[in-house]
């Protein structure tokens, strides 16, 4: 009698006792879940702090390039003019673009017509970039504050704000100005043409057209953006041309250029080759991992840097732009 009652006991014991168990292992897969996605987030932090400091250190070497470049202009490692830079460092590899400032236009100095023509082959509606335009020269024209159409908009914005009316101080302005969107200024991405190895292609955006350093009357020809060759009267075939040579060799020489006069039209006269002192220097970084592979995470910085030859210090970094994820 007393073994049939200890029976049903025992069972609900042990039922218990498998309910714990699957609850403690439910627990513990949680807690090895939670700590395998730590270790992972944590280990992803390190690398995007190792691959920044890497950008930020070629960024620094090509300016020393740069420098070198002047001393010494027939050692072929940094014989001027070249489009990048490609550093292999025992702890990854970078890429650092060379993009002197006179391969832009002027921001403050710019006429409405050059603005248009940049903005549409950027992509953007006539009517859009005629607005735009005009906003643009509105923003850094004196007048009294409140005193234009633009600045009745800035005023139903959240929050509120005039222009400035006066001279651009930097190129990130422009993302006050009405009708300039991030795709805009920064720019995007498109497809790429037909027969291409990838689908997309990036798109320059009015950074990449327009400075506060900027040139106002000749461009140079192995850094100018399409759109602004387009601007000051290369035709689109003369684009291309440009474009590949420079892809392909830059131009070192007034001959070379001599050479792409006819094709590049009533826009030959405002090309030129090399640039003054002011350049950006937009370094690109990938760190190695511990089995010898790139990561596929990317940091990208950027260095406005204006050089100083024949001082203590050869170059100045008159903006910092901090690390984009790529």
């Amino acid at each position: 009698m007393s073994t049939r009652r200890r029976q049903p006991r025992s069972g609900v014991a042990l039922l218990a006792v498998l309910w714990l168990s699957a609850a403690l292992a439910t627990i513990a897969l949680s807690l090895a879940d939670t700590v395998r996605g730590e270790a992972e987030r944590s280990a992803t932090a390190v690398d995007g702090l190792r691959s920044s400091y890497l950008a930020e250190g070629a960024a620094r070497r090509a300016a020393l390039y740069l420098d070198w470049a002047r001393k010494y202009p027939l050692n072929p490692a940094y014989k001027p003019p070249v489009p990048y830079f490609n550093f292999d460092f025992p702890e990854g590899q970078a890429t650092v673009e060379i993009i002197p400032e006179t391969a832009k236009f002027n921001i403050n100095y710019i006429g409405a017509d050059d603005l248009v023509r940049i903005l549409v082959n950027l992509g953007v509606d006539a009517g859009v970039a005629q607005e735009i335009a005009e906003a643009i020269i509105d923003w850094r024209t004196t007048s009294k504050p409140g005193s234009t159409p633009f600045d009745a908009f800035y005023q139903t914005l959240q929050p509120p704000y005039l222009a400035s009316h006066a001279q651009f101080q930097d190129i990130e302005e422009l993302l006050s100005v009405k009708g300039i969107t991030p795709e805009i200024f920064y720019g995007t991405w498109q497809n790429a043409p037909e027969g291409s190895t990838h689908y997309l292609m990036p798109r320059s955006g009015l950074r990449d057209c327009l400075s506060v350093y900027g040139a106002t009357s000749r461009f140079d020809a192995n850094f100018a953006a399409p759109a602004v060759l387009a601007a000051i009267g290369v035709p689109p075939e003369g684009i291309d041309a440009i474009v590949r040579q420079r892809n392909a060799q830059p131009f070192r020489t007034a001959d070379d250029l001599a050479q792409f006069a006819q094709i590049a039209g009533p826009g030959f006269p405002r090309l030129r080759i090399g640039g003054n002192t002011i350049f950006t220097l937009r370094s690109t970084a990938r760190v190695r991992l511990g089995n010898g592979q790139l990561s596929d995470m990317r940091r990208t910085v950027a260095a406005l840097v204006k050089m100083r030859p024949g001082t203590d210090a050869p170059y100045h970094i008159l903006r910092w732009y901090e690390t984009l994820v790529e």
